[in-house]
């Protein structure tokens, strides 16, 4: 029986291929519909011949639908796969039931077995290559209307699939409709569909023009509500964790064109009062410095802040609980264990903090007590760093790309810079009154080399120019340093008048100053020796020294300019023994009183003027 039911439908089939006008044999065709409900093999051989004389009856499409989707829910899988695959084909000339043929198989999403859920794919991706904008409108009716499962793997589906497409299939049209329904679905989601749709979004046009850029990070801000308040307790909402993956989003579009204000207003005004407050249930996570980098990275590109003072204020409270003042030096409390220094959690705050401080610049000078009490933290904590820079840029110096690229190795690179950063953003606040225009690169950020092409860290940034003598035969070949011609003061008889010489080391460099008296010798403090030799000219250079607030850089800046001028030989000598060798290792003089940090910046900042 089943054999003859069999023969009757290849009969059909060989009619209705052979005919011209097959709209006449309606009745061959309905019999066709009627074997989904016949054995396996009649319905494997249905589901090919409905597809294929589907455009030509079009009154009997939506039941020769149906019959389609009955055998996409037969009980046998290989029928299943066999009615899946033969889908796309009632679209391929009836582009009207492309949305009601993607709907379907979007809810077919849901299938357990690998080998049918990959079949389904296969399927959506051919119907997209006939019509994405119809696609797309079925698949985002299941999820606007579906359950959590087939939503879910709606979601995923496009965030995977889509991209891959490339702008060839998603057409203008169809990106606009994708745009649009994600909008719709971004007002209800979870943590991932937002992550997924951000991420989907962020491949569509909307990513590449200011406006679109606008218009995602007002979503995500939306989507951060940041317009409530925050509880980092919360347990239902999980804000701490809503707000780091709202912002990690966010960050990617903010420029000079698109601020983050907002986003540093709620950080400051909401955030940073409540950091203490902030813990995480993972072990080794740490959601309190992942804050403080994003914040950092937000700072960036704030633009301006309404009632600036009172958020650099609080940004101001939460650094200076990071950088301690110096351990108390009375014997009673001698064995006073030293302060811990937090390098992570202060580079992500003064960072934050001299970014926002150009927007009121005299925040610390008008109040004397905070600059005093702040400048002691500065001190204490480039004390600490100094000898932590100089130990890494040892351990780091000479080491090859790949060493670099080990685990403790790639620590202590991400250490250096990080110290770096701080001791950079230091001096610029040392300054009087504090300067915030150095421009640093935050140290979790990614450079623009990569180690291969970089140089090793510890080492000079620039290679030194030498000349091969096949090249340049008229070229003097650079000497061993230590074969260089010190130089040595005048004598002679046009000397006689000269008054004695005082030898005194600047970092590498030995200078020798004239003029000094007898009351110098090469035992004398620099100041000593300065005062003797400006005694003529220092007098009227004194009224304006005392105006400055430090003294020490203006004297140490005389010095130099007066013996330059009676001297030719002294700058050369301090460029090549001082400049040329520190180079990027920022070193500083070896003298002025041990510990005087402030000398010690303005011998960095001379260094830089000459």
């Amino acid at each position: 029986m089943s054999t003859d039911r069999i023969e009757k439908l290849y009969k059909n089939f060989g009619i209705l291929a052979d005919c011209k006008d097959k709209s006449e044999h309606e009745a061959e065709y309905l019999e066709i519909l009627t074997a989904v409900k016949g054995s396996s093999k009649e319905k494997r051989l249905a589901s090919q011949f409905i597809a294929r004389f589907f455009k030509h009856f079009p009154t009997l499409a939506d039941q020769a639908i149906e019959a389609q989707l009955d055998l996409c829910e037969d009980e046998d899988v290989a029928i299943r796969k066999q009615a899946i695959k033969d889908l796309p084909s009632l679209c391929k000339d009836n582009k009207e039931h492309t949305q009601k043929i993607a709907d379907i198989l979007a809810q077919l999403l849901q299938a357990e077995d690998n080998a049918e859920l990959s079949v389904v794919h296969n399927s959506l991706m051919t119907l997209f290559k006939s019509d994405a904008k119809g696609t797309l409108g079925g698949i985002f009716s299941q999820i606007l209307s579906g359950d959590d499962l087939v939503r879910e793997r709606c979601i995923k589906f496009l965030t995977v699939k889509v991209k891959s497409l490339g702008h060839d299939v998603i057409t203008k049209d169809a990106e606009e409709l994708l745009i649009s329904e994600c909008k719709k679905v971004l007002q209800d989601v979870t943590a991932d569909e937002f992550h997924n749709l951000m991420e989907l979004l962020g491949w569509t046009a909307l990513a590449h023009t200011i406006s679109g850029q606008q218009e995602l990070v007002d979503i995500v801000a939306d989507q951060a509500e940041i317009n409530q308040n925050f509880d980092p307790k919360d347990p239902e909402n999980d804000n701490v964790d809503r707000l780091i993956q709202c912002v990690k989003h966010a960050l990617p579009y903010f420029s000079s064109q698109v601020e983050s204000a907002r986003f540093v207003s709620y950080m400051c005004e909401q955030v940073l009062p409540q950091f203490d407050e902030i813990s995480s249930n993972e072990e080794g996570a740490d959601p309190q410095l992942e804050i403080l980098k994003l914040f950092a990275e937000l700072c960036t590109h704030c633009g301006s802040l309404e009632n600036s003072e009172s958020k650099i204020e609080k940004v101001f409270e939460r650094l200076i609980e990071f950088m301690p003042l110096p351990p108390d030096s009375d014997s009673e409390k001698g064995n006073q264990e030293e302060p811990r220094l937090e390098f992570s959690y202060v580079e992500c705050l003064m960072y934050a903090f001299h970014r926002l401080g150009r927007q009121c610049p005299d925040f610390l000078t008008k109040d004397a007590d905070r600059m005093k009490d702040f400048r002691f933290r500065l001190q204490y904590f480039a004390r600490g760093i100094q000898g932590y820079i100089k130990k890494l840029r040892e351990a780091l110096q000479g080491k090859t790309a790949d060493e670099l690229k080990t685990d403790e190795n790639k620590i202590k690179v991400v250490a250096l810079k990080t110290t770096s950063n701080i001791n950079t953003l230091i001096k610029d606040l040392f300054h009087s009154p504090p300067s915030y225009k150095s421009v640093i690169s935050l140290s979790w950020k990614p450079t623009a080399g990569s180690a291969r092409d970089g140089p090793s860290a510890g080492q000079k940034r620039h290679k030194p120019i030498t000349y091969s003598s096949e090249s340049s035969p008229n070229k003097h070949p650079k000497t061993d340093k230590s074969q260089r011609e010190i130089y040595q003061p005048p004598s002679g008889k046009y000397s006689n008048k000269v008054s004695s010489y005082v030898k005194f080391v600047l970092g590498r460099a030995e200078v020798f100053v004239s003029g000094a008296g007898d009351e110098c010798s090469k035992e004398s403090s620099p100041w000593t020796v300065c005062g003797h030799l400006c005694m003529n000219g220092l007098h009227s250079f004194t009224h304006t020294c005392n105006k400055l607030p430090n003294m020490q850089l203006m004297l140490l800046m005389f010095l130099f300019v007066r013996l330059s001028k009676q001297m030719p030989g002294l700058y050369s000598k301090f460029h090549h023994s001082y400049v040329e060798e520190v180079e990027e290792e920022e070193e500083v003089f070896e003298v002025g009183e041990a510990g005087d940090v402030s000398f010690e910046y303005s011998c960095d900042i001379l260094g830089e003027l000459l």
